[in-house]
């Protein structure tokens, strides 16, 4: 196989890799361990919200209005062609869980196998990947910030099986039109740990680096139509509250009151 990434890219920000560099580093794999039911989602908190409960997409838009993904037994699939989705319900800082499964059958390689992608307030991006034995630059794999961080690890199950995210989110906050405090972003993919309280350069997309800037305080859940049949189930979250200690609830933990 020839280069999976790019050497034509800008560099990132205090780092010494290019955006998708090809020539960086792929995380260590680990193998996670086994789904309590392959069939059946867990069960969420007494509290949790749901953005999708396997029934229907009634809290769900889609490009042109009603979300047109398909619905069956108890999970959503892209429908390709039909656009990305996004919930109707908006939120900042949260614990989120989703499930998510690639297609059994393998088709593609790198960038072009079992991709989609969890958008957090519609901008920033965790990618979705079938990275199981599936070679593609290090910030595009599976559970990566996409284009800024890879994961520490790669927990990826097979092909087919699914799969869970579980996130902890804080928001960036802006007064006015100036950053205050960036994203941060702690994510176990399977259970395992490969995003620890990681801040986030700005807003997440492909072959550059692209600067925050101010937008609203919450903001929705967006799942990408990246063309392959890649399944989500049991998505829920939980509000969260700025930390203790920071008196100007920005997220960073200053004693700043």
């Amino acid at each position: 196989m020839g280069k999976t990434g790019y050497d034509d890219t800008p560099m990132l920000p205090d780092s010494p890799w290019q955006v998708h560099d090809y020539r960086r580093p792929l995380p260590p794999v680990v193998t996670p361990g086994t789904e309590s039911s392959p069939t059946q989602p867990g069960q969420a908190p007494s509290d949790a919200i749901f953005l999708f409960d396997g029934k229907d997409l009634s809290g769900w838009t889609g490009r042109d209005g009603e979300a047109r993904w398909q619905v069956q037994d108890g999970y959503m699939q892209v429908v390709p062609g039909t656009g990305d989705i996004s919930s109707r319900e908006r939120f900042g800082d949260c614990q989120l869980h989703l499930e998510f499964a690639c297609p059994a059958e393998v088709k593609g390689d790198s960038q072009g196998r079992g991709n989609s992608g969890v958008f957090l307030m519609g901008l920033y991006e965790i990618q979705v990947l079938d990275g199981y034995d599936n070679p593609t630059y290090a910030d595009g794999i599976t559970a990566a910030i996409y284009g800024e961080y890879p994961p520490l690890v790669n927990a990826c199950r097979r092909p087919g099986e699914w799969q869970t995210y579980d996130i902890i989110w804080t928001a960036p906050r802006f007064s006015g039109v100036e950053l205050v405090s960036p994203a941060f972003l702690t994510l176990l993919h399977n259970g395992v740990v490969v995003h620890q309280h990681q801040v986030l350069n700005g807003p997440t997309g492909h072959r550059d680096v692209y600067a925050y800037k101010a937008h609203a305080p919450t903001g929705s859940l967006k799942l990408q139509d990246h063309g392959d049949l890649v399944r989500y189930r049991n998505i829920w979250y939980r509000p969260l509250p700025a930390p203790e200690g920071c008196g100007c609830g920005c997220g960073c933990g200053c004693d700043c009151d």
